[in-house]
């Protein structure tokens, strides 16, 4: 036995004890009364202690797929699952007060509704809405007046007007035309007139108190009502409306007959005429040409009916839960529309959320921005400490140079120091020569007779030796002077022989046998004369030195032309050879198994032939001994490997 239907029995029972109110009976009277009392009282207390069956049927006034409710009720449906454990089942029904309304539309759905539900239990009513929770109250009375209602979408003001059954409970919302004048102002700031377009209000039931507060907005700015207008004188309306004028878009749905606009839609038909900002108040507007306003969202009113609900669904009762003003509604403007229309942000009410702002480059992408910023910075940071490294190295390579060039001339200083005596006996023999020569000459001329062919002779023997004697002191100064290098056409065996001559003494004065083997038909290399002349004279003396503690002491010197093109020079002596184990240090700097020595010979030796295109290399010699070989390429080889160069370019 439900409720209902229990206390529908004891209220039959009284009134028909009450109409027998014969004395005799009225004992009995009163025992009857108490124990129906006492039923009541304690079936009463069995319903509370009986927790709500969960299944909420929710009442929308609105428009059938109205886009706001369909937000509300999807935030509504998401609380419901997401903070409880337990299922709740849904039932939905829509009242359409937007298409139809009166009493013989509202007894209608009454009948429905209450036989549809009549046999199923209702834990709690959510209504949407004004009308929606003057509907509910009187379908709660027909299936139970203990189902708990929770309304949404009612303003303060009225609902505080009201008298609501213990039984009802729910969420206000405050807006009214004075947020709509303030965000008018903020868009234009000299407005002197506010356009207000939409259905009539008093068919707004979210609006009807809008009507009443025209009178105060009236003596600030001129207040144009174009509400219930057709669409047609709308638009032609608002397109004549001065540009310190502002509208304020409501709802708009009523057509010619029975036309009836999406008002999102007519709000669209409206913006295409507009010559300013448009004031809405409901956040489904944005997108179809609204402005901004203090804007109603869906989402955190769905959210704050659903946990009312819950905690009534899990047992507190609806007069325990007080009627709440929720804080709905907050200034929310279109980025879009302000930039169309040149709104400055600064005039916004304070707290004011912009949406839809185009995000900038940097927003958009600024990792992306900050890799490339780090990718150039590090670049610039390589590139800088290149150019470093590379003139750091430039900087070494000079002065490397620079300290060779020293070491090299200062290895021919004191290689000229060793050959002093063989240079002094090559200078000496034409001193000789042209000191006999002009002897014999004197002789002749002192002679009563004089033998001018004899004399001739002679003075052109000294002449001959005054001339080899000059080109020894040349060929020597050349050799060891310090000048910058030149590089030209060179033949390797007139080097050669040039050093021969001039260490001719030095290889006597050791018992040294030289053997030569010059090829005749060698190509010319191109090279600085002079360092290629201390090469072949820092390997013979190296052979000499080699060879004091040897008995047989033989020198041999080759030349020869390559397959390759190349001019290969050989120097091979017979002496004590070289530690397998020095042979990979022996060309390096500082290095020498002298007692006396630099260990920079050798190194410059490596020097010179590298710079010249050319390698030198050491192995053991033929008959022991050490054999030092280095090749330098001809000019036809420099001119074949340019051609194959400039051939491989061209393909």
């Amino acid at each position: 036995m439900t409720d209902v239907r229990f206390r529908q029995k004891a209220i039959a029972l009284l009134l028909h004890l009450c109409r027998r109110p014969q004395r005799k009976h009225l004992p009995h009277l009163l025992l009857r009364i108490a124990a129906i009392l006492v039923a009541g009282l304690f079936h009463a207390t069995l319903s509370a202690a009986e927790s709500l069956p969960r299944t909420v049927l929710v009442l929308d006034q609105s428009i059938p797929y109205g886009e706001y409710f369909g937000r509300l009720f999807a935030s509504f449906q998401a609380t419901l699952k997401i903070r409880s454990d337990i299922p709740t089942t849904t039932l939905f029904e829509r009242l359409e007060y937007s298409h139809s309304q009166g009493s013989e539309h509202d007894n209608l759905l009454l009948s429905f509704m209450k036989e549809k539900y009549s046999s199923r239990r209702i834990g709690v009513i959510v209504v949407n809405g004004f009308d929606a929770l003057q509907f509910a109250i009187r379908l709660g009375t027909e299936l139970d007046p203990a189902i708990p209602i929770v309304f949404s979408n009612i303003d303060d003001g009225l609902a505080n007007q009201l008298d609501l059954p213990p039984n009802v409970t729910g969420m206000t919302i405050r807006r009214t035309i004075r947020d709509a004048l303030a965000t008018a102002k903020a868009f234009i700031p000299r407005l002197k007139r506010i356009a207000i377009v939409g259905d009539p209000l008093e068919q707004q039931s979210y609006r009807r108190h809008y009507k009443s507060e025209f009178s105060a907005i009236d003596r600030e700015v001129e207040l144009v009502d174009l509400t219930g207008l057709p669409m047609n004188e709308v638009r032609s309306r608002v397109a004549a409306l001065p540009r310190d004028s502002a509208i304020f878009y409501t709802r708009l749905t009523l057509g010619p007959g029975d036309i009836r606009y999406d008002p999102n839609e007519a709000l669209e038909l409206v913006f295409e005429v507009a010559n300013g900002p448009i004031v809405i108040d409901q956040e489904t507007r944005f997108g179809h040409g609204g402005t901004g306003g203090f804007i109603l969202e869906a989402a955190p009113a769905g959210e704050a009916v659903a946990l009312i609900v819950l905690r009534l669904l899990n047992g507190e009762s609806a007069s325990s839960i007080p009627i709440m003003p929720g804080e709905f509604v907050k200034p929310i403007f279109d980025w879009r529309e302000l930039r169309r229309w040149n709104v400055n942000e600064a005039r916004l009410p304070s707290g004011s959320e912009i949406r839809y702002r185009e995000a900038t480059v940097w927003e958009q992408y600024n990792v992306q921005i900050l890799a490339i910023c780090a990718a150039l910075l590090a670049q610039a940071a390589l590139i800088g400490w290149l150019i470093y490294e590379i003139g750091r190295r430039q900087r070494a390579e000079i002065h490397s140079r620079s300290a060779m060039a020293e070491l090299t001339f200062m290895n021919r200083r004191a290689t000229a120091g060793q050959l002093s005596a063989s240079i002094a006996h090559e200078v000496i023999q034409p001193l000789t020569a042209i000191t006999t020569r002009a002897s014999t000459t004197l002789r002749l001329l002192a002679a009563e007779t004089l033998d001018i062919d004899k004399i001739r002779t002679a003075l052109n023997q000294i002449e001959a030796a005054g001339h080899r004697a000059g080109d020894i002191i040349s060929s020597v100064r050349a050799m060891f002077k310090k000048d910058a290098p030149d590089r030209a056409p060179t033949d390797i065996n007139r080097i050669i022989l040039t050093v021969l001559s001039i260490v001719r003494v030095e290889l006597q004065k050791h018992g040294v046998e030289l053997q030569t083997k010059l090829n005749n038909h060698l190509q010319n290399v191109s090279g600085d004369k002079v360092q290629l002349q201390q090469v072949v004279l820092n390997l013979v003396m190296n052979g000499v030195e080699a060879m004091q503690s040897v008995p047989h002491r033989v020198l041999n010197v080759q030349t020869e032309q390559t397959e390759s093109g190349m001019v290969r020079i050989s120097i091979a002596d017979t002496g004590t050879g070289i530690d397998p184990s020095n042979l990979d240090r022996i060309f390096k700097p500082l290095f020498t198994t002298k007692g006396t020595g630099m260990g920079m010979g050798l190194a410059i030796c490596r020097s010179v032939v590298e710079s010249h295109g050319g390698r030198i290399w050491v192995s053991d010699g033929v008959n022991g001994g050490s054999m030092f070989q280095f090749e330098l390429p001809t000019n036809a080889t420099k001119d074949r490997a340019g051609a194959d160069v400039a051939q491989g370019s061209k393909d």
